[in-house]
């Protein structure tokens, strides 16, 4: 059965401050990706509603959510399941990242305020201080921070709406596979760099990081593929 403890709000995702049906799809999403709630596991609303402590509507509409990011399938009369973990459909997804990526930070670099190459700054050094912690759940939320930053430094709505459909799943497989096929100090170090680059509003270079940085996830991917996973 699956696990129903409810999670601590202290221990929810820090941008706490949306509607309630965004702070539920964000301590879904979390369980979801940090395999909490595993893969293949079937949930019900009332499970879930009760695992993050809230209301029914707003779970049923962050599933909704969910189920179009392909984390969850709602089956009618059936219940809630977590969809698998498919290696091919990830390399397939970097596919689409790379280039949305690369557009992104491209513009992010060119566009960012002072704020938010601050924040990248910061960002920066708190991913390789969580790398050294091995604090892979810190890591996670940091990784899901950076992402958001650059979509929105970007200013481009459609490169969010197309993001906001592949970060989940890609957290989820590196989740569930760095111990053995990567490290976080190599991550660290591509996501810092790309932070760096757009901070310093080096367009080019920003563009160059992105491609290292899906590079370091393709090749991680692959020997994952490798290991027969």
């Amino acid at each position: 059965m699956p696990d129903t403890t409810p999670m601590p709000r202290h221990n929810r995702p820090a941008e706490a401050d949306g509607t309630l049906t965004e702070q539920a799809y964000r301590a879904i999403e979390e369980a979801i990706v940090t395999l909490q709630v595993p893969p293949g596991e079937e949930v019900s609303e009332a499970q879930l509603a009760a695992r993050v402590g809230f209301g029914r509507t707003p779970v049923r509409e962050a599933l909704q959510r969910l189920a179009r990011e392909r984390l969850v399938r709602i089956l009618p009369r059936r219940g809630i399941i977590v969809a698998a973990v498919d290696v091919e459909e990830q390399l397939r997804l970097l596919e689409v990242r790379r280039e949305i990526e690369r557009l992104s930070a491209r513009a992010a670099a060119r566009q960012a305020d002072a704020a938010q190459r601050a924040a990248f700054r910061a960002i920066a050094g708190a991913m390789e201080q969580a790398a050294a912690a091995e604090d892979e759940t810190g890591f996670l939320r940091l990784d899901r921070q950076l992402n958001l930053l650059v979509l929105a430094a970007a200013r481009n709505e459609f490169a969010t709406a197309a993001m906001a459909l592949l970060h989940g799943l890609s957290r989820r497989f590196w989740f569930l596979h760095w111990r053995r096929s990567a490290g976080l100090e190599g991550s660290a170090r591509v996501h810092a760099a790309l932070a760096r680059a757009i901070a310093e509003g080096d367009a080019d270079a920003a563009g160059a990081a992105s491609d290292a940085l899906i590079d370091f996830i393709e090749a991680f991917t692959r020997r994952v593929r490798a290991c027969g996973a």
